[in-house]
């Protein structure tokens, strides 16, 4: 991808260069000048840019200024959508010329489109010509699917030279007029997309604007994976929003100076939490839950915002991040409505530590760190159901490598646990008053008759042991931190995956897709959990699972 060069600052400093992320937000106050930002963006970026705007996309703009045209870019960009409609109507004297919005030119390209397509089978097909098996869905193709994926009770058709919907209200056909203005919305985003030059920069204009939330991410990511080759810039106010994209670099707006055309803004890290962004911040609608890692490179941020979709999910870093940054936005309930939650890996925490914790609001994993989650026989049996592989094989052989694995490792990973417990009790007892040094030095040289290491060492052996013989597959995944162990199980291989980045990848994908399969999946993965429901979820459910409390510990009806 190209790199992007930032609008200029008033300190007439050289402006940054954007890293090659495919997610870039302008946030801001209203007034701060994010709409001049993206103009500029879009000036620089020259033929690449591609405006999207739903507040235009409905209304003609026949004899208008173009300078002042906002619709999907000016018409007279060579890549927007009404100069890519000149181009067909002028090159195709069957087709009209006179489609008011963008809207009706994108339904008018792509019934050409598809009329030209099935002519073509056509003509082939008379000539004797035997066509593939698998020929490439058109743009139309594509926006039915992803439309009876968002809205599951509707259909396309193609009627009357025109596109039709069937949807829930009602029996009869109608156009694309008679559609809600979400629905319409919906429609334009898809076809303005699949539309986009080929290595587009796409600017989208308030892509929440008529949407349901509980569709957007869905949209949103449908987009982005739609066209892989594209990077988009959204223009957003919706915290909710902002914090959906996963792999998101954020450009807070904070003003604009006219008189030298410069702007002052800021580019927040992923996880960057100042005190003014944490005032946006509580301006969402949904509880927050604080992760470890970082919002473009850690597994956390990508698998934690599929799962927990109900909460919005905030990468801080650190485990300390976390449990700080969770205990401060408690305390600060009086300013706000929600809920704050937080999630730390297990690690070697003793069932105390972790008890302590969840009494805190930070829930802990019943798996030793967040690559064991990938290795839980629920996980497992969902992906090895949706690639059509033997369930019980697949768990069977991946529980045997990991026991296997961790049969050779006990006398290690007994060493590495009462490593971390000596080093925690020993910081609490060096903490106590001394009145002299000499009481100082007596307390340490009973330090390690006090911490018994070696009895400690020989307990956790046995009961590593006893796992073994025992199969306890489930507390071997709690115990037993070993980074290798994803890529050593051999689940990736058995599922057909090519190895354990593509087998993650895999599961997120399936996550990704809305469907009874990611239903199941995140039922799996919240097994490993006892984050609460959110209290206006309670009942109805996540909207990818149905979550009920049950003695603490999240059950999951999962659908047969």
């Amino acid at each position: 991808m190209n790199l992007i060069t930032l609008p200029p600052r008033p300190d007439g400093s050289v402006p940054p260069v954007l890293p090659e992320s495919r997610q870039i937000t302008l946030v801001g106050a209203a007034g701060a000048g994010k709409s001049s930002f993206m103009q500029r963006m879009i000036a620089d970026c020259g033929d690449r840019a591609y405006r999207v705007s739903a507040l235009e996309a409905f209304y003609s703009h026949h004899g208008c200024n173009c300078e002042t045209n906002n619709t999907a870019q000016s018409p007279d960009a060579s890549g927007s959508v009404a100069a890519q409609y000149r181009r067909m109507a002028a090159e195709r004297p069957y087709l009209r010329d006179d489609a008011p919005t963008d809207l009706d030119r994108l339904v008018c390209l792509l019934l050409t489109d598809e009329f030209e397509h099935l002519l073509d089978l056509k003509i082939r097909l008379n000539q004797g010509e035997s066509l593939p098996s698998d020929t490439a869905p058109t743009r139309l193709d594509t926006l039915r699917s992803l439309w009876e994926r968002i809205f599951p009770s509707n259909r396309i058709v193609r009627a009357a030279g025109s596109l039709m919907f069937e949807t829930s209200a009602g029996s009869d056909l109608i156009d694309t007029r008679r559609l809600s203005r979400g629905e319409r919305t919906v429609l334009y985003h898809i076809a303005a997309v699949l539309y986009a030059p080929q290595g587009a920069v796409v600017f989208v204009e308030e892509p929440t604007l008529f949407v349901h939330p509980a569709i957007l991410n869905n949209l949103w990511t449908s987009l982005e994976r739609l066209r892989p080759d594209c990077r988009f810039i959204y223009d957003s106010v919706d915290v909710d929003f902002v914090n959906s994209r996963t792999a998101n670099i954020i450009i807070w707006v904070k003003s604009y100076d006219a008189s030298s055309h410069a702007w002052d803004y800021e580019m927040l890290p992923a996880s960057h939490l100042s005190d003014d962004f944490f005032i946006d911040l509580i301006g969402t609608r949904k509880p927050v839950l604080f992760i470890e890692g970082d919002a473009e490179r850690s597994i956390d941020a990508r698998l934690y915002a599929l799962v927990f979709s109900d909460y919005t999910v905030r990468p801080l870093g650190s485990c300390d991040r976390v449990i700080e940054a969770t205990r401060t936005f408690g305390s600060l309930r009086p300013m706000h409505h929600l809920d704050s939650h937080g999630i730390v890996d297990r690690d070697r925490r003793t069932d105390i530590e972790v008890a302590y914790l969840r009494r805190k609001g930070i829930d802990v994993p019943e798996v030793a760190e967040i690559e064991n989650i990938f290795l839980t026989e629920g996980v497992i049996r969902v992906m090895a159901e949706m690639r059509g592989r033997n369930a019980d094989r697949v768990v069977g052989r991946v529980k045997k490598a990991v026991l296997n694995t961790f049969k050779r490792h006990i006398e290690q990973q007994a060493l590495q646990h009462v490593r971390y417990r000596v080093k925690r009790e020993a910081e609490c007892k060096i903490d106590a008053r001394f009145s002299c040094i000499t009481a100082m030095e007596l307390h340490l040289s009973r330090l390690v008759e006090r911490l018994r290491p070696r009895e400690l060492y020989n307990s956790l052996v046995k009961e590593f042991k006893a796992m073994v013989t025992s199969g306890n597959y489930a507390g071997i995944l709690k115990v037993f931190n070993h980074k290798p162990m994803l890529g050593d199980s051999g689940v990736a291989t058995l599922l057909g995956y090519k190895n354990r980045d593509e087998y993650i990848n895999g599961v997120l994908d399936a996550l990704r897709n809305q469907d009874s399969w990611s239903q199941h999946l995140v039922a799996a993965v919240r097994d490993c959990f006892t984050l609460p429901v959110p209290v206006e979820n309670a009942g109805k459910g996540n909207k990818n699972t149905k979550v009920v409390e049950s003695s603490g510990k999240s059950q999951h009806k999962r659908h047969q």
